[in-house]
């Protein structure tokens, strides 16, 4: 199992900001590295296999790069071009488009023949070992990140191949490798026993610490829910993705999550630590308060997050490499950022930053041993292995207790605000009850001087209500003076006519008496006498002329009937106009109300006046008839006046009176007339209360304040259309059915 933590060195390094200092190792220690991967002088060593497990010696490796990927293993044998490797394991930083083959040659002296090379880097791409004897293949076996669980020596998480070699035999093994990951190699071999123990242990050590970071997650997951702290979110992201990248780098993931689909493995080596890295950044954002320190920092946490999604991006396109590449740059930055940023705020006095740069430089020096063992300045054994698993979830923990710190921070500094908030209510509480006894005082001389002020106004008020209503009863008595005086005037023509028709009545009907009398004096006559009384009633009737007096009494009955025909006409329109003070809505004809109204301001019409009317609707309307027969009275009356008010007039002057059903169930009621006209101004201003164009102590200026006012209750509405000269057009709109609210 060690192979997982060898792994561990690129991309662990990658995700988080231990592995940063990985990178910063491995620029420090460049030389070296070149050093332990050029070619020694000295010839190849034989691997001697002596002992149940071997670790790969130094100068035991030989290697060729194959920058063409073109080399089969045939070519391979042919060549004499390998370079024996310095060190024990080792490294290749580039492997953009290149294949590399290794060769060892062992020599089994035990007396195992059932033995496993084990290589401890499990996200190789794909490993093919090949068995030569005596320049033959003899055996091939793939191996590999893109190989199947099934597919794998034991199924095992990490990159093993079994060798069959019996007991004395030498033979040389190649091994191609194509990675798009920075290429370690760190071999050892075994027997199956060995190989089984370290994996078992390994086993065990990684559960123990997806077990830690398990139990941070669950235990801040309800901190979160507890405090509402937002840092807790953006850190048990990332410690969940910390330990995924950790297990998928071990290749833990590819075992047990999706062990038929290594291809996942490829994309969640970028995805897991680039998420990790994002939450991170956003974790050390909120948690040092960078925004109050240091607001421009956020210029650079949004590159570091950009370079993180670029990455993700670059890996859907299939450029691994370029992914690798962007994701070291970005976290050796971020490694030497994060340092610099903690450092001057904790100078700041700030507490947490404090506690954040030591959990950051725990990280790092596991991170910087880790890579020394890599580089071979520290041994390579169980201990050096473990070196990131403990350095990460020591980071992990001393996070998490930073977090509980600065919420025990917070606390104190609520409790002191608190009892300083306290002791300023307190101070506030005196000062106001001080200044409430002042307050009240003050309070109560204004409340004197506001019912003093309240009492003259509503005196006041009550004045104005009992102005506007003698105001308005005013206009009602004009109106019903311009009524009385009109309906006086018609009344007295047809009775002035029945009275005139009565004596001339009376003077035939006694003749008429007369010659019935004679006629019934005919009963009391006997004999032939009766004869010269006959002739006396035919002298009578010539004398009265009965032809005569009989068409007369028709005729004079005639003018009587016509006047009482005239007199029912003028009842029935008072009847209609005299519902004025009704307050209950009803169905009723427009057209009876304009009739009734005309036939009452009949005597105010001049001679020379032509009412014409254009009834086109259906008439009938819910309202209250008395008040609408108001509105015409007052618009007919005035359309009268302004005719009467014209310096010349003719026999053309006319008051046009149409309806029409309109859209919206409603009807069109038009008053035009053809007076003097009004200018913008008094159009503006002809509903006001009290505005009038009329001389001095004519009228009251409520008329057409009142029309307005009686549309709105029947939820209508008055237009005026007039030019001077040109005369006005009062257009009344009013629905059909009143809407009651």
């Amino acid at each position: 199992m060690d192979n997982i933590h060898s792994s561990n060195t690129v991309f662990r390094a990658q995700a988080f900001k231990e592995v940063s200092m990985r990178f910063n190792i491995r620029s420090f220690f460049i030389v070296v590295i070149l050093a332990f991967c050029t070619a020694g002088s000295s010839a190849q060593h034989l691997v001697k296999l002596d002992r149940e497990k071997i670790n790969i010696p130094e100068q035991s490796v030989a290697f060729y790069r194959d920058t063409s990927s073109s080399l089969t293993i045939q070519d391979v044998l042919a060549l004499k071009k390998f370079k024996v490797s310095k060190a024990a394991i080792p490294s290749f930083y580039d492997t953009r488009n290149r294949t590399f083959w290794f060769h060892i040659k062992v020599h089994n002296t035990s007396n195992r023949n059932r033995l496993f090379l084990n290589i401890d880097y499990p996200i190789l791409n794909k490993v093919t070992c090949y068995t030569v004897k005596n320049n033959r293949v003899m055996d091939s076996a793939e191996n590999g990140l893109l190989t199947k669980i099934s597919g794998r020596a034991l199924e095992s998480q990490g990159i093993l191949f079994n060798l069959s070699m019996a007991q004395g035999d030498t033979l040389d093994f190649y091994l191609k490798i194509n990675s798009d990951a920075p290429l370690f190699l760190p071999m050892k071999i075994g027997t199956y026993e060995n190989v089984m123990l370290d994996l078992s242990g390994d086993g065990a050590l990684v559960a123990m610490y997806v077990g830690i970071i398990l139990a941070l997650f669950l235990y801040n997951i309800f901190i979160y829910f507890t405090v509402r702290d937002v840092s807790y979110i953006y850190y048990v992201i990332y410690i969940f993705f910390m330990g995924l990248t950790q297990v998928t780098l071990s290749g833990y993931t590819s075992k047990f999550l999706w062990p038929e689909y290594p291809e996942l493995t490829r994309y969640a080596i970028i995805l897991f630590p680039a998420i990790a890295g994002i939450s991170s950044l956003k974790f050390v954002e909120i948690f040092l308060e960078t925004k109050k320190y240091y607001p421009r920092t956020r210029i650079v946490f949004n590159a570091f997050g950009l370079m993180y999604i670029i990455a993700v991006l670059l890996v859907f396109l299939d450029n691994f490499y370029a992914s690798y590449r962007i994701i070291d740059v970005g976290v050796f930055i971020l490694a030497n950022f994060g340092i610099i940023i903690a450092v001057a705020i904790a100078r700041k006095g700030s507490r947490p930053a404090i506690l954040f740069l030591i959990s950051w430089m725990v990280l790092i020096i596991f991170a910087v041993a880790f890579s020394l063992r890599n580089f071979n300045v520290l041994p390579y054994n169980k201990l050096t292995s473990y070196l990131l698993y403990v350095g990460s979830a020591l980071q992990a923990i001393l996070l998490s207790i930073a977090l509980a710190d600065r919420i025990n921070t917070y606390k104190k500094e609520k409790e002191i605000s608190q009892a300083a908030a306290l002791r300023v209510s307190l101070e506030n509480e005196k000062l106001i009850k001080e200044q409430n006894i002042v307050l009240e005082e003050r309070v109560n001389e204004r409340t004197n001087e506001l019912v003093i002020t309240n009492n003259q106004l509503s005196k006041t008020l009550t004045d104005l209500k009992d102005a506007q209503l003698q105001l308005v009863e005013a206009e009602k008595m004009a109106s019903l003076g311009q009524l009385t005086a009109g309906i006086a005037h018609e009344i007295n023509n047809p009775i002035n006519f029945v009275k005139s028709n009565i004596k001339p009545l009376n003077l035939d009907i006694n003749d008429l008496f007369e010659v019935v009398d004679m006629y019934n004096q005919l009963h009391n006559i006997n004999g032939d006498d009766y004869k010269p009384w006959l002739k006396k009633i035919t002298q009578k009737q010539e004398e009265i002329d009965l032809d005569f007096v009989k068409n007369e009494i028709r005729l004079l009955i005639k003018g009587i009937e016509d006047g009482a025909d005239r007199t029912a006409v003028i009842v029935r329109g008072l009847r209609t106009f005299s519902r004025l003070d009704e307050g209950e809505l009803k169905t009723a004809s427009v057209h009876d109300g304009l009739d009734s109204t005309l036939v009452l301001l009949r005597n105010s019409m001049p001679p020379y006046l032509r009412i014409i009317k254009h009834f086109q609707s259906k008439g009938d309307i819910e309202c209250f008839p008395g008040k609408l027969n108001q509105v015409f009275m007052n618009i007919i009356n005035n359309s009268i006046q302004a005719i009467e008010e014209k310096p010349e007039k003719d026999e053309t002057e006319s008051i046009i009176i149409s309806t029409l059903d309109v859209p919206g169930d409603k009807i069109e009621i038009r008053i035009k007339d053809s007076g003097t006209g009004m200018t913008e101004q008094v159009k503006h201003k002809i509903f006001e209360p009290f505005f009038t164009t009329k001389s001095v102590g004519v009228g009251t200026g409520l008329g057409m304040a009142i029309v307005f006012k009686i549309i709105e209750e029947h939820r209508g509405k008055i237009e005026v259309e007039s030019e001077p000269g040109k005369g006005a057009e009062f257009i009344l709109t009013l629905p059909h059915i009143h809407p009651v609210t």
